[in-house]
């Protein structure tokens, strides 16, 4: 037993020795020798193809474990006259990775593409087409173009699909040659291909190619957009989003884009996210056209809204937030789109920060007359939450929604109210008060409130301000306290004394809060003189001559001239009627709207930014216009001219 055991050990062993093939490649990693070019140039021109072989391969593996092999570049391109598929994408794989250091050394092999160009195997044959492309060398390009020519008449869709993406590739080193050559014109009449991914990847090349370039490259007929249409029922979930941004571009007219919506409707209830973003673009843009009012509302209403829930109700949140970043955008543009959804952006316990901020945003823009009671129980609750900077935006959304909403601003009002008497995190009465960040952020927000409703909202004054400002650390808070107690000094009644306190420590404060503070003095002594005037004449002195701040000395001169010239003029001009605030937080100027609402389902819809200004040497939203057939027929028959001369 034991002699029979030890022959099976020795057998296992020689097959483990033996074992070679695709499983057993990473032993061409563990090489370290001394002299290994000299001895890969010697297997490489070895007449044994085994040997050869795997030579090749251990020049794939330095090479991906970044040794310079660009010194072989001649020997590996002898073995490219090979029946053997696999070296062959290894040599092209070199080829792509070394020719820009051997551009002239490049021109070898033109004669082996060419041949392999016509191989009886469409997989080689697209294998040259991606490798032309992937070769980007100027020089070379001329060479290429007849097999890349007949690659876009191939007979095997798989061939002509990578022949397309090889033209915007082409395009990007030689725009000549590619116009010269006429791809352009077979580009777009693979649109008409039987297959659909060839009509995607032809697409995707096209739009690609116009954004490089001012020409209207596509010039889509209505049978163009027809055959759009019907190959997107057909192709990938990636060709349908190639589609959809080509039709998103696109200026319809008013039939046309009935017709369209109808036919993308579908796409909005597909599984993959991009598409039905995507679709959501390609509608929300052709909803300006269409002139069929109750089509617009059905759409809007019973259409839209659903898939842009799914979306957000997965478990993924980097996913949640695209959506919530997209419809940021889409309810800039369709305000009332998800009126009856905001439970849909209450936070979850489990939601990252990045996510419940964004969910904030949202519900300040649904906000209406019929919900924002369900909205402000919500944020109401987000007041005891842990975390500082989500709490401080809840607080703020409540702020917001009351300077939108005018029936909304009591209740509002009351909440913040109760945040301030609560005062959480705070403690102590007088010089030793504490107030904490939710009662300070409180405060801030109610002076935008009181700016928003003069004189409204009297009774609350009169509680915030019972303390003064003692306990305030924060500067935005600091100041819209004492803009209150300048705005109403005719009320409180402590105001001079709390006014008083603060011009004791008026060097030490923040640029915003001596601004305010030099502004409410002066509203003190318009409003109270008796109380007010000794103040008044010690801090623009102050704030003139001790105060380094050009934006402080410059205001307290224009208030000593006018208070020394005439304290009536003084008075309508510092405390007249102010122009009514509105909240435009986060909104975005219509044309640059315009231009992101085209963007949809991109990174400029999460940037909230146009391409042009995070892309380097990005180029502007290009849109396509609509030809007819005789304009389309009249420019091929000019671009076949310029081909023959």
């Amino acid at each position: 037993m034991s002699s029979s055991s030890s022959k099976r050990g020795k057998r296992s062993k020689k097959v483990k020795k033996e074992k070679k093939g695709p499983g057993n490649d990473s032993r061409y990693f563990s090489t370290t020798k001394k002299g290994e070019i000299a001895e890969l140039k010697s297997e490489l021109n070895s007449m044994k193809d085994s040997v050869a072989k795997d030579a090749v391969k251990k020049v794939i593996a330095s090479m991906t474990v970044g040794k310079d092999v660009s010194s072989l570049f001649p020997d590996v391109l002898k073995r490219m006259m090979t029946q053997d598929v696999e070296l062959k994408k290894l040599v092209y794989l070199y080829i792509i990775t070394y020719a820009r250091n051997n551009p002239k050394t490049v021109l070898l092999s033109v004669n082996s593409f060419t041949k392999d160009a016509k191989h009886r195997s469409p997989l080689i044959r697209a294998l040259v087409i991606r490798t032309i492309g992937c070769i980007r060398l100027p020089n070379v390009v001329d060479y290429f173009c007849t097999s890349l020519s007949e690659g876009l008449k191939d007979s095997d869709p798989y061939v002509r699909k990578t022949a397309a993406v090889c033209v915007a590739k082409l395009y990007d080193i030689s725009p000549d040659a590619v116009e010269e050559h006429g791809f352009l014109k077979t580009l777009r009449s693979l649109i008409s291909d039987h297959n659909a991914m060839v009509v995607a990847n032809a697409v995707a090349a096209l739009a690609e190619i116009a954004e490089s370039t001012s020409k209207d490259v596509f010039k889509i007929t209505p049978d163009m957009l027809n055959k759009l249409l019907a190959a997107m029922n057909e192709c990938t979930e990636w060709g349908q989003v190639s589609i959809l941004d080509c039709l998103s571009k696109y200026n319809p007219t008013a039939k046309q884009a009935e017709t369209v919506i109808e036919r993308v409707v579908p796409r909005l209830i597909h599984a993959n996210s991009a598409v039905a973003l995507s679709a959501v673009k390609v509608i929300i843009k052709y909803l300006d056209v269409v002139e069929n009012n109750s089509m617009r509302t059905y759409v809007l209403r019973e259409k839209i809204p659903n898939p842009l829930i799914t979306i957000l109700s997965g478990d993924k949140p980097e996913l949640q937030y695209i959506a919530l970043r997209n419809i940021n955008l889409i309810l800039q543009k369709e305000r009332h789109l998800l009126d009856k959804h905001v439970r849909h952006f209450f936070v979850k316990y489990n939601d990252p920060l990045y996510v419940k901020l964004e969910k904030l945003e949202i519900m300040a823009r649904i906000a209406n007359n019929e919900n924002y009671e369900k909205i402000l129980m919500e944020l109401r609750a987000y007041g005891n939450e842990v975390d500082e900077t989500f709490v401080r935006k809840s607080i703020a959304t409540i702020g917001r929604v009351a300077v939108k909403l005018d029936g909304a601003a009591r209740k509002c009002m009351r909440v913040l109210l109760d945040f301030v008497k609560a005062n959480p995190g705070g403690e102590g009465d007088g010089k030793d008060r504490i107030v904490g960040y939710v009662a300070q952020n409180s405060v801030s927000v109610m002076a935008d409130i009181l700016r928003k409703y003069p004189n409204r909202f009297e009774k609350v004054v009169d509680i915030v301000c019972k303390h003064g400002v003692e306990g305030y650390d924060e500067e935005k808070p600091l100041a819209a306290m004492i803009w209150i107690l300048g705005e109403y000094a005719t009320i409180i009644e402590d105001a001079p004394e709390y006014i008083e306190g603060c011009i004791d420590r008026f060097e030490d404060m923040d640029p915003d809060c001596q601004l305010s503070l030099l502004t409410s003095t002066v509203k003190l002594f318009l409003k109270r003189p008796d109380d007010g005037k000794d103040m008044v004449q010690g801090l623009l002195k102050r704030a003139s001559s001790v105060i380094g701040n050009p934006d402080l000395r410059d205001r307290a001169y224009v208030y000593w001239r006018m208070l020394a010239t005439d304290a009536k003029v003084a008075q309508k001009v510092i405390l007249s009627e102010k122009p009514k605030m509105a909240d435009d937080t986060g909104k975005i100027d219509p044309s640059v709207l315009k231009v992101l609402i085209s963007n949809l389902a991109t990174l400029a819809s999460v940037y909230h930014k146009p391409p042009e200004l995070f892309i380097k040497d990005g180029k502007q939203s290009f849109e396509l216009k609509g030809h007819s057939r005789r304009d389309v027929a009249d420019d091929d028959s000019d671009e076949d001219e310029d081909e023959d001369e």
